[in-house]
């Protein structure tokens, strides 16, 4: 009875364990490997809190852009762009803490602050080496600057380590990946190992044909539904679902029932005007989501769909992606939330929610593609951005979002 009772404690500590609801998928991608040049910091979240927003805060020496979580009232801050440039996003480590420290958890607070007086690595390094210990975090914070620097930070309470992704020893793709353990962690330990797989093999078939793109990442990472582990990808017609049932199990697929968003942040080059950062965001679960592109220089006039809207201050936006990941994860009891009705989402007839918002985000994409284009020729961009015309793009947009996600 004895060894029973060991094996079922052991068998519901590794399902806890890979149900993780802190599980990010991330990525840094230098400019050498980039369609246009720039560098692209890229964060796939997963977290308990379903619903999230943006939000503009002007508390500290620069302004930023910020996702939160939709209850926060601030303080915090889950990746986010300042008006300096400076860029950051972490995701959780499970291999670094080498304490037994208890107050823990504090990587939202540690990226606010940073992107309230950060304006480049050296910034950050800078706060790193003052901030009083422990420092309560155990995480792998990716940030970029408008200096050309791009680097991964593994943290735990007491130290740190910099993996630089401009240097060809250790990113020869001139990309890094991230998940849920760290490079210079204890070995075998942490989580994330089947995404990272996944991940590694999308990018790689990726930087062997053409430049990486937003769009790509959202369309080919974020919403991707191949498990490298496995050797299937549930998109492909020889591995559909509905040639049983349309059911599949979830389980370490890069984009989970715990993802709440897909954010790429697109830096600028060395000596560009920091100002033409731009914000790419799929809020909510990312295979019903859409994305819209922000600008810090926009201060707080950035679409109603992304902003905290009513009583529970959620994003509009972000209600609507949830709701229908929750037509896909519809069952409550017992592991009934690890099984996705796939063919809601994705099926022969084309008429899944990911494939018809699919065909709206390539008219979005067109419509962002054009007005950028447009502003970079008569110099309308950075400093000079012309407002009216983001605005006008905002107020375009946010019905044709709608009146799909009204058909779903």
């Amino acid at each position: 009875m004895k060894h029973k009772s060991l094996f079922f404690t052991v068998f519901i500590f590794i399902i806890l364990l890979s149900n993780n609801s802190q599980a990010c998928t991330s990525a840094i991608i230098t400019g050498k490997v980039t369609a246009n040049g720039k560098p692209l910091l890229w964060k796939h979240r997963d977290t308990g809190e379903e619903q999230n927003r943006i939000e503009y805060f002007t508390t500290g020496k620069y302004a930023f852009l910020a996702l939160v979580n939709a209850p926060d009232k601030g303080g915090t801050a889950w990746i986010g762009t300042n008006n300096a440039g400076f860029s950051i996003m972490n995701t959780a480590s499970y291999n670094l803490k080498d304490d037994d420290v208890k107050e823990m958890d504090r990587e939202g607070k540690f990226m606010y602050r940073a992107l309230e007086i950060c304006a480049d690595l050296n910034d950050f390094e800078k706060m790193l080496d003052t901030l009083s210990r422990p420092i309560g975090v155990e995480a792998n914070f990716g940030v970029i600057d408008a200096l050309g620097g791009a680097a991964y930070y593994e943290v735990n309470n007491h130290s740190w380590v910099k993996v630089d992704a401009n240097d060809p020893t250790v990113a020869p793709y001139g990309y890094l990946i991230y998940t849920n353990f760290s490079y210079t962690g204890r070995m075998d330990e942490g989580m994330g190992y089947m995404r990272y797989q996944t991940a590694s093999e999308l990018f790689l078939q990726k930087s062997s044909v053409s430049g990486f793109t937003p769009s790509w990442i959202f369309s080919h990472v974020s919403r991707s539904f191949y498990h490298a582990f496995l050797g299937i990808d549930l998109c492909d017609h020889n591995s559909f679902p509905e040639k049983a049932n349309g059911w599949f199990v979830e389980q370490d697929f890069i984009s989970r029932r715990s993802s709440t968003c897909s954010i790429v942040i697109e830096g600028v080059k060395k000596g560009e005007d920091p100002l033409n950062t731009i914000m790419w965001t799929v809020m909510g679960y990312p295979p019903t989501g859409v994305c819209i592109p922000l600008w810090v220089q926009m201060g707080s006039d950035q679409p109603y769909l992304l902003l905290g809207q009513g009583e529970n201050n959620r994003s509009p936006l972000c209600e609507e992606a949830v709701r229908l990941k929750h037509l896909v994860f519809p069952v409550k009891r017992g592991n009934g939330p690890r099984y996705m009705h796939f063919s809601l989402l994705w099926n022969s007839q084309g008429t899944g929610f990911m494939q018809q918002l699919a065909r709206l985000e390539e008219i979005l994409f067109d419509k962002y593609g054009i007005l950028i284009e447009t502003l970079e020729k008569e110099g309308l961009t950075g400093k000079k951005l012309d407002k009216k015309r983001i605005k006008e793009l905002y107020r375009e947009i946010s019905p044709m979002i709608e009146e799909v996600y009204d058909r779903l």
